[in-house]
């Protein structure tokens, strides 16, 4: 035999029926706001008829129409926002919006740091957190392996490491690795180093430490490290670094980095035409100084960068700067550029 609650649930009258009634009253709710979180938006609201439907059809509760309504006024009391129109009702109210979800899964495609099965399965986390709808749109959820993706699975492990470390105040001890011809990594040596910082540089994750066997800061890259682990040795503190003892200056870091060279940043003193300032303030930031010149069109740019980086951005504008200072560096250019010549005569 079957009947309603006051809360147009249809539940059986037998022994236990009471109990039946407080749990199908529970769950009435709680899949009500479920259909609204994953079947509606703006663009795709449901009639009280169709989310009793549905209801009935995906989690066996079978409810009144009216009953819908007195459960959704349940979820505005609760501040859900649930906005009514004369097509149906949707909710209103996101974790994210759908343009911020958008973001969050390209980085995951772009992180070259994340393989693809585990952007896989990021992606398919974020899409969850939205409805039907937006995962319609998403086509590129199926297109991961066309991105370069790294395929060093310890790469999240590491992470772990390296927090435990700082955490702590322990070096790290790990192999650095290398590509060889056959696209394998292949380790070139053991590291033991104080870390300080996971830096995140042009969509790859470098560890930041000083390497007490060179006397000097280094930049690994994360998805390089194999074999990390805890070393029970006390970290250097970074105040007793050189150049570090007020800590780390994340901006001048790294926009003094264009590439993640371990070598001290020095001044830079170079000439450029007009139309590569954009890409300069691209690779060194802001905090940069450009002065006229007496030639049309050409300016003076004053800035701190790593000179083996600068060697490297300088080569790809060798028509559009000239490093004038420090004379070292000019030396070095020019040497690089004697040699390239000497390959293609």
């Amino acid at each position: 035999m079957q009947g309603c609650d006051k809360y147009g649930i249809i539940i059986s009258q037998a022994k236990g029926g009471d109990i039946m009634a407080s749990e199908a009253k529970k769950l009435a709710l709680l899949r009500i706001l479920e259909i609204l979180q994953r079947n509606t938006d703006e663009a795709h609201p449901l009639t009280h008829n169709e989310i009793a439907d549905m209801l009935l059809k995906n989690y066996g509760i079978e409810i009144e129409r009216k009953a819908v309504g007195r459960n959704i006024s349940l979820l505005l009391e609760a501040d859900y926002d649930i906005v009514t129109t004369k097509r149906g009702v949707y909710l209103n109210e996101r974790k994210y919006e759908p343009s911020e979800v958008r973001m969050l899964i390209d980085g995951v495609l772009s992180s070259q740091h994340i393989g693809v099965k585990h952007s896989r399965d990021l992606i398919e986390r974020l899409a969850g957190e939205e409805n039907k709808y937006f995962r319609k749109n998403i086509k590129h959820i199926h297109a991961v392996n066309d991105f370069n993706k790294g395929d060093n699975a310890e790469v999240f492990y590491s992470i772990d490491v390296v927090h435990e470390a700082i955490e702590n105040g322990k070096m790290v001890e790990y192999d650095y690795n290398k590509y060889g011809a056959d696209k394998k990594l292949h380790k070139t040596s053991f590291q033991r180093i104080s870390p300080y910082q996971l830096i995140l540089h042009n969509q790859r994750y470098y560890l930041m430490g000083y390497s007490s066997y060179w006397g000097h800061m280094t930049y690994h890259r994360l998805d390089r490290i194999t074999n990390m682990i805890v070393s029970p040795r006390g970290a250097v503190p970074i105040s007793e670094i050189e150049g570090f003892e007020d800590g780390i200056n994340y901006k001048n870091l790294t926009t003094a980095m264009p590439y993640m060279f371990s070598d001290k940043p020095e001044t830079i003193e170079m000439l450029a035409v007009d139309w590569i300032l954009d890409q300069v303030i691209d690779w060194f930031g802001k905090n940069i100084r450009i002065d006229k010149t007496e030639t049309e069109n050409i300016y003076k740019i004053t800035f701190k960068s790593s000179p083996t980086a600068m060697l490297f951005w300088a080569m790809q504008y060798t028509n559009e700067c000239e490093v004038i200072k420090p004379i070292a560096l000019r030396e070095r250019i020019r040497e690089t550029i004697n040699k390239a010549k000497e390959k293609y005569e």
